[in-house]
């Protein structure tokens, strides 16, 4: 058995007989061919990229968190409590496998010096069918390594972060190594734009319709006062325009429509005059010429004989 082929059978260990806790550890074998266990198997082809891409989302203060038999996944998705015992600060490829820095807290440091627990299982996510290894999720404390990378990496664990479709996640913009929650994310932000899209055209739909409503009321109201349509059917014009087209098509029968109720001052006059009397503005108008309403009715009546 080669050297190579041994160190990748071999469990990660994490402290010495003497009980150091150490700072950098190493997070999986010399790629690119990374074995497990159990017969499952990933890659790692460049493992440079990978580092880039860990260093660029932890700038963020997106760190992947370590864990007692991954916690994060196992009982964090189930809303439980998962506490971290450390964090992965920065990652660095060593002769093709990756190492990580692990900033520990005290129950983690206490667990590896105890020698509780021995062992590395980091979760990686990954992507296409080659399971190209796309960055560390979180590593786990266990005594029971697999060196394998789907989400939970335990020996025998059968719960994997399949890849996506490369076409799905195409369609959502997203690169092919995106995982499925940042798929979700993408899905969820479509959706809002979608809703806010359907109330914008709610409003412009409402508006227009406002619109169309004041241009038919404008429209027979015209006719009537030019004597085009009888008042009496005012309603019915107005049903009429508001059927698609209908605005265009009263629009033209006024225009050729003659006028067959000329407008009078009957709506002026005073009801309750009696017939020679005067109404309101011609007693305005007599007070204003200095003319009895005798006077200005006798002009009135000698006017309508000549």
């Amino acid at each position: 058995m080669s050297k190579r082929s041994v160190f990748q059978s071999m469990p990660l260990a994490l402290c010495s007989e003497e009980g150091a806790v150490p700072d950098w550890v190493q997070l999986t074998p010399q790629g690119p061919h990374l074995p497990s266990r159990d017969g499952r198997s990933w890659s790692l082809p460049d493992p440079d990229a990978v580092v880039q891409a860990y260093a660029e989302r932890a700038a963020s203060g997106m760190e992947a968190p370590v864990d007692f038999e991954h916690a994060t996944h196992v009982k964090g998705d189930k809303g439980e409590r998962a506490d971290a015992i450390g964090w992965v600060k920065e990652l660095a490829n060593r002769d093709g496998a990756l190492w990580g820095r692990i900033d520990w807290t005290e129950t983690g440091r206490a667990a590896i010096a105890s020698r509780g627990y021995r062992y590395l299982s980091p979760g990686f996510f990954f992507a296409g069918p080659q399971r190209v290894v796309s960055r560390p999720a979180s590593v786990g404390l266990t005594n029971l390594p697999n060196f394998d990378l789907p989400a939970l990496n335990r020996e025998t664990s059968e719960t994997e972060n399949d890849p996506m479709d490369p076409a799905v996640l195409e369609a959502l913009g997203l690169t092919p190594t995106a995982t499925a929650a940042e798929a979700v994310l993408a899905i969820n932000g479509l959706k809002s734009a979608e809703q806010l899209a359907l109330n914008r055209i709610t409003e412009c739909e409402t508006a227009e319709k406002g619109r169309a409503e004041q241009a038919a009321t404008d429209a027979v109201d015209a006719a009537v006062a030019e004597g085009k349509i009888a008042p009496a059917s005012r309603d019915y014009h107005l049903a009429t325009c508001r059927a698609e087209g209908g605005l265009d098509r009263f629009r033209a029968f006024v225009a050729a429509q003659p006028v067959i109720a000329p407008l009078t001052d009957l709506g002026k006059k005073d009801p309750g005059a009696k017939p020679g009397q005067l109404n309101a503005e011609e007693l305005a108008v007599c007070r204003q010429l200095n003319m009895s309403a005798e006077d200005f009715a006798a002009a009135r009546a000698a006017e309508g004989k000549e």
